[in-house]
């Protein structure tokens, strides 16, 4: 048996970076796994375990990619031409072509040296977040929202602030409140759009207030548009990049969610920026210098990214959202038959809906982690609990499963709640 160790004796003790000790506390990943852990795959349960809590759609056949996407791969691949390291910033033709594909919906074209890529969106973040941070500063962030800025956040020693996202508005930012939150030392605000974790998509007018909004407090938006284009209700998506000229825009973006290949990894960093602040600010210039220390998205899928945006049909994205409407439908509908859980508005973009959660309508259930963890062991259904995204006592629900993954799922939910409901005396 070792002896006791004692750990004041050495020099990198407590940890260098102490954030870093509760950093899975902000991680959608780190909450799904408590969750998963009450999950027992031996007990005899011989239904499948339904993913209602994060948005991979991959593993259902109805969600497969594009045919196009994986011959570009496979081409790449085997051309031998991209067996090397790439530029930091990225190869040449890949930036041209996202470029081009952004500029599609916006009212000025994007250079290539306007786009950097990433491993994913989830690299885009943690870059961006560093570039941006200074001692003293704040970042303003949605709420609910993606804790994974906060964790970066967190990280660089950058101090969170947060604004609402108005359930009764459809989620609309409150424009009021980013105004009270922000001071001299706030230096950017983050938007999800379309809205990780509650499914709406901005109008136009709105982020046109958002932008006007950031440039009063003289502040940078950056635009987390990875579930871009994926709308199926009234609203159609409107990049943030459209307002370019208002306020300097940092969009970040993805293959991931779009092509259904997240686990692909390319993603990117754009700067809208047509005035040119952000050079003269110097982000540019930091953005370039933190590539040069970071690690780049493999060499053979930038090689296939032009391939995989010119040869992608219309076809594919069309019947994407068509899976996608059918089952916001199904879950909004479905939702209706519990009384504990209540949906402020059906879900127009991404893959998310945020529901309500009436604890006091439910016997032994504390809150709505203990609500999660008990139904993944009772139901092995899998949500993800407000708490996550910054909403206690509310839920995300992701409805980007087969159609009849996902009925199951919210029959096993509404069973739950029905057996776990106080019965009135």
């Amino acid at each position: 048996m070792e002896d006791d160790v004692a750990v004041g004796e050495w020099n990198f003790a407590p940890p260098p970076n102490s954030a870093l000790l509760n950093a899975s506390s902000l991680s959608v990943r780190g909450v799904l796994g408590k969750i998963m852990a009450n999950v027992n795959e031996d007990g005899g349960d011989l239904r499948p375990r339904i993913p209602l809590g994060h948005g991979d759609p991959s593993v259902f056949p109805c969600f497969r990619t594009t045919p196009d996407a994986v011959d570009a791969v496979v081409a790449a691949l085997k051309s031998s031409q991209y067996n090397c390291y790439p530029p930091c910033v990225g190869l040449a033709p890949a930036r041209r072509a996202i470029a081009e594909y952004l500029s599609c919906s916006l009212p000025y074209k994007l250079s290539p040296d306007d786009v950097y890529l990433t491993n994913g969106c989830a690299q885009a973040i943690e870059i961006i977040i560093s570039v941006v941070s200074r001692p003293g500063a704040n970042i303003l962030l949605p709420r609910p929202g993606y804790l994974f800025y906060e964790a970066r956040a967190s990280v660089n020693g950058l101090e969170a602030r947060y604004f609402d996202l108005l359930p009764e508005n459809g989620w609309e930012v409150d424009l009021s409140g980013v105004e009270e939150l922000a001071d001299e030392n706030t230096i950017a605000m983050v938007i999800v759009n379309p809205g990780n974790p509650c499914g709406n998509v901005f109008s136009y007018d709105h982020l046109a207030k958002v932008a006007d909004t950031a440039k009063k407090l003289g502040i940078l938006v950056i635009s987390d548009e990875v579930y871009g284009h994926l709308t199926f209700g009234s609203r159609s998506f409107v990049p943030m990049g459209v307002f370019g000229q208002t306020v300097p825009v940092l969009t970040l973006g993805s293959i991931s969610k779009r092509w259904v290949v997240p686990g692909w990894r390319l993603g990117w960093i754009v700067t809208n920026d047509p005035t040119g602040i952000l050079k003269q600010t110097k982000v540019v210039e930091c953005l370039k210098n933190y590539l040069d220390i970071s690690s780049d998205p493999t060499t053979f899928m930038q090689g296939a990214i032009p391939e995989i945006i010119h040869n992608t049909k219309e076809d594919f994205f069309n019947k994407t959202i068509d899976i996608l409407r059918q089952t916001a439908d199904i879950c909004y509908e479905k939702l209706k038959e519990i009384d504990c859980i209540t949906c402020p508005s059906k879900p127009e973009g991404s893959m998310f809906v945020m529901v309500k959660l009436d604890i006091s309508r439910l016997n032994d259930i504390h809150d709505d982690m203990d609500f999660c963890c008990k139904l993944a062991k009772e139901e092995l259904v899998i949500i993800l609990p407000g708490c996550a995204v910054g909403f206690k006592n509310w839920l995300r629900i992701t409805f980007a499963v087969g159609p009849s993954s996902l009925e199951d799922g919210l029959e096993r939910l509404k069973s739950f709640c029905l057996r776990h409901e106080k019965r009135i005396k």
